[in-house]
């Protein structure tokens, strides 16, 4: 039988920053790190990710869990009682893409408000606000995502973030911040996560997108809602036991993978600018804050709606996730190179061809 010569074409995975895959150091990390029962506080590597996150990020106790989504859930359930209105932005993580999590968790109805790219202004949490009328829900957290996901990887600047929390304490209501994307905050301003989270009451930080770690978040907050966030985290199943090879995994990322981040941001951009200058592709550039590309196609004139050219993309070795018919994301993260938006961009001419 005759040979084949089959060439195997490299992924450009730009689903998603979750698509990362730890590094050779890390798995020797992971492999070397010193391990013991995480919920009896007997796992060295774990207490040390805590005391870490919690002097980054400014609060007094924080504990360790699998996923950043636990972590909302952790966090709604310990500062709500069921019947109670969370309020946060209309295309917040924790209202379109945690399955129902708060009501189903927490027994919560969410308030979604109309924002901009993701966030909103102290003057639309203001008008957000209900009637003090037993007939109405009553608000008990406000919740903000930092950076906005469906917002394109946009920042909430640090004085609307204050503002926010500001009003929301006034009126009595506790802060929470989804902070996945925190750190690319803090890399495309030079403003620190301790400074962003300060007046927020939780805050959580995710080490498995652009931090390349391959599991696990960190809830923070005070040393009592820690306490009682450990509730619910048993309750949902949470607790680990020797979890301080994936703590190590993070501790390697805050070492080696925040500074980076950088790198993913200016790679989006490079994206960005190559995208808006094709034909039958919408997109303005200056809109990419960090490490998120949201672009639209022109259907009518290309002939095809995003599923189908996410499928003629990903058959010349580039994944780029559609949203609906007309729109689709872009992530840059640790394993995508200048060089591999270059090739996307290619890639993405010849589809478009």
């Amino acid at each position: 039988m005759a040979a084949t010569n089959t060439k195997v074409l490299r992924m450009i995975d730009l689903a998603s920053d979750v698509k990362t895959r730890p590094s050779a150091a890390m798995r020797l990390a992971m492999a070397n790190a010193e391990v013991g029962d995480e919920q009896a506080f007997e796992d060295p590597t774990v207490n040390a990710l805590c005391e870490r996150v919690a002097a980054l990020l400014g609060k007094e106790a924080v504990l360790f869990a699998p996923s950043g989504a636990m972590c909302n859930q952790m966090a709604i359930a310990t500062w709500c009682r069921p019947g109670d209105e969370v309020l946060c932005e209309r295309t917040a993580h924790i209202a379109v893409y945690e399955a129902g999590g708060p009501a189903a968790n927490a027994g919560v109805m969410m308030h979604a408000i109309d924002g901009e790219r993701g966030r909103f202004t102290a003057a639309q949490l203001q008008a957000s606000f209900r009637a003090k009328w037993r007939h109405c829900p009553q608000p008990s957290l406000v919740c903000v995502e930092q950076t906005a996901n469906l917002g394109g990887g946009s920042v909430w600047p640090l004085d609307q973030l204050n503002a926010v929390a500001t009003l929301a304490h006034e009126r009595g209501l506790r802060t929470h911040m989804d902070g996945a994307r925190l750190l690319n905050a803090s890399a495309a301003t030079g403003i620190s996560a301790r400074d962003y989270a300060a007046q927020f009451d939780s805050v959580w930080i995710d080490f498995s997108k652009g931090l390349g770690a391959p599991i696990g978040a960190c809830l923070a907050g005070s040393r009592e809602f820690i306490d009682r966030a450990w509730v619910v985290k048993q309750r949902l199943g949470g607790a680990m036991r020797q979890a301080g090879i994936i703590a190590a995994a993070a501790l390697y990322a805050l070492d080696h993978h925040v500074e980076r981040l950088v790198d993913d941001h200016v790679n989006a951009q490079r994206l960005a600018e190559g995208l808006a200058v094709l034909p039958g592709i919408i997109l303005d550039a200056a809109t990419v804050e960090t490490n998120i590309v949201f672009f639209h196609l022109d259907v009518e004139r290309l002939g095809f709606d995003a599923a189908e050219f996410s499928r003629r993309l990903m058959a010349d070795g580039v994944r780029i996730g559609p949203f609906d018919d007309r729109t689709l994301r872009a992530v840059t993260h640790l394993d995508v190179s200048a060089a591999d938006i270059d090739a996307a961009l290619a890639a993405t001419r010849r589809v478009l061809a």
